[in-house]
């Protein structure tokens, strides 16, 4: 009886990620196509007030509303923000972004730009919300807070509220699970959509993420958070991982929802894979199949700034550390934090992008259990979540900053540096600046730079102040042009160093028959989901 038990839940959990894989693709199609629906004429749907742009009210502001509050807020606020659109979705919508400083349309030089994104899933609205509130709160308390009067001195912050604003006016309030309103309106997901380090990723760009991709390409940014919705845990890179051919890579967040449309394709799949367990479970023992989608940790160079980082936002949330599941049957999360590939590897991810092309330390806040709450709890998650929001931010002056000049004294710029023993880099800024999280410890940094001769310094890391670190980089001697290759920047490359591939763990099976099956299964799944 017991093994008829073991075979049979084994044959459940093939057929729950066949239909996942399947209701997937047809979900995408039927958001897809409903993105491009036009909308039938109707009433405005019954409010508990009418937002108000001066005050901000603890609603779910449409595009037109957003906007007309950034640029009040704007225009009430004119030394301390400034507003700027760095492109348009699909349908047309600015991309908004809000700077808050005591600079906001000059660079303050040796200060770090950050920024917030939120939304980047349609129906994923509560960190939308928040970032509206954080600019008005922020904007509010200069004169009377010291801590945010010290942090709009000392850094210009970028707050992106919406990034997907075509999948927001097709999503459904009080939906706190399934993906309308999750694509853009041509049915990409837009954390899908970036390139990729460890696999190559085919999806067309979007018009969001080239213009996210550009905008990140202009500024250097040292420090990011990304909102989310649908559990509750700060998720840090990387995402993905170099064996990711998980068959459970998830497209609709960690609850995929069933569709059952398709009875009579799920009862075949379930009496085939029966019949193929039975045959060949002697020669396959039970669960190897499953050895190497395994979900494991793919922990970047630089896990423990990621972890701290993890570790700041999810200790200042008023429940995000007690690693509380959602629900009883999703995963508990230690301390309320995660490495992305040990949760689910995904490829095209934001963070890891950034991380890896440009050096910006990004880490995936999920803030709501619920994708799309009702508007009533949203000031319960602004209380939850404003100081983790503040804390994050005063992060970026952790570490080691400083210029890279010539010998007369003149920035260098795309100095590209890397910490030694950390094999992801960065890059100066055209005034020679550079920011670098590290947590206290002695480090050696490695300086290099296209027509100078490379260099390394010692430094330490304290926890009360960042680190001051000016480099001054000689002419390089060109008398043996066969060694000038060490130390010049790679052509075409936006970062010198780059992590090394890892090669994934070898798996030998003696299933022959049963091998070729989940290869096959595997390839299919990995051209259609990326």
């Amino acid at each position: 009886m017991a093994k008829w038990l073991n075979t049979i839940s084994l044959a459940l959990l093939i057929l729950n990620i066949f239909s996942s894989n399947i209701i997937v693709i047809f979900a995408q199609t039927a958001t897809s196509l409903s993105n491009n629906l036009e909308p039938e004429p109707s009433l405005p749907e019954p409010r508990a007030y009418i937002p108000n742009e001066n005050n901000l009210d603890f609603v779910y502001h449409n595009h037109e509303e957003l906007t007309k509050f950034l640029r009040a807020t704007s225009a009430r606020y004119p030394n301390l923000t400034a507003l700027y659109s760095i492109g348009k979705s699909i349908q047309g919508k600015d991309l908004w972004v809000m700077v808050v400083s005591s600079s906001p349309y000059e660079h303050m030089l040796g200060k770090p730009d950050v920024k917030y994104v939120g939304n980047i899933h349609g129906n994923e609205p509560v960190g939308r919300e928040l970032l509206l509130h954080l600019i008005q709160y922020l904007v509010t308390s200069y004169e009377t807070d010291q801590y945010v009067h010290w942090l709009l001195d000392n850094m210009r912050i970028h707050i992106l509220p919406s990034m997907n604003p075509d999948g927001f006016a097709v999503a459904k309030e009080g939906t706190c699970e399934g993906g309308q309103g999750r694509y853009n309106a041509r049915g990409f997901d837009l954390n899908r959509n970036f390139p990729d380090y460890f696999k190559q990723n085919n999806k067309r760009g979007q018009p969001e993420t080239d213009s996210v991709k550009d905008w990140i390409s202009k500024i250097q940014f040292v420090l990011s958070g990304s909102l989310h919705g649908g559990a509750l845990v700060a998720s840090y890179p990387y995402d993905n991982t170099p064996n990711a051919k998980a068959f459970y890579e998830r497209s609709f967040n960690e609850k995929t929802t069933f569709l059952y449309a398709f009875p009579f394709l799920f009862l075949s799949s379930f009496i085939i894979i029966i019949i193929i367990i039975i045959l060949f479970r002697t020669t396959c023992p039970l669960g190897a199949v499953f050895q190497t989608y395994a979900a494991s940790p793919s922990l970047t160079p630089d896990d423990d700034v990621f972890k701290h980082l993890s570790l700041v936002y999810a200790k200042n949330h008023a429940k995000m550390s007690r690693g509380v599941a959602c629900k009883s049957a999703t995963p508990a999360f230690e301390n309320g934090i995660t490495n992305g590939a040990a949760w689910y590897p995904l490829t095209g991810g934001m963070q890891d992008y950034q991380y890896v092309w440009y050096g910006c330390m990004e880490v995936t806040l999920e803030i709501s259990c619920c994708k799309y709450p009702p508007a009533y709890e949203l000031r319960k998650y602004w209380e939850d979540n404003q100081l983790s929001l503040i804390k994050f931010l005063a992060e970026a002056h952790r570490g080691v900053q400083g210029f890279v000049l010539d010998s007369s004294g003149t920035p260098i710029e795309r100095a590209s540096l890397k910490v030694k023993g950390r094999d992801v880099g960065f890059q100066t800024t055209k005034y020679g600046e550079f920011w670098r999280i590290l947590l206290p410890g002695y480090y050696k940094l490695e300086i290099f730079a296209e027509g100078y001769a490379p260099r390394e310094i010692e430094f330490v890391v304290v926890e009360q102040h960042p680190t001051l670190l000016n480099v001054t980089l000689q002419p390089a001697k060109r008398t043996d042009n066969a060694n000038l290759h060490h130390y010049r920047p790679l052509p075409g490359s936006s970062q010198h160093y780059r992590p090394p591939h890892s090669p994934p763990p070898s798996y030998n099976s003696n299933s022959g028959l049963f091998s070729s099956i989940t290869n096959s299964l595997n390839s299919i799944y990995s051209n259609i989901f990326g």
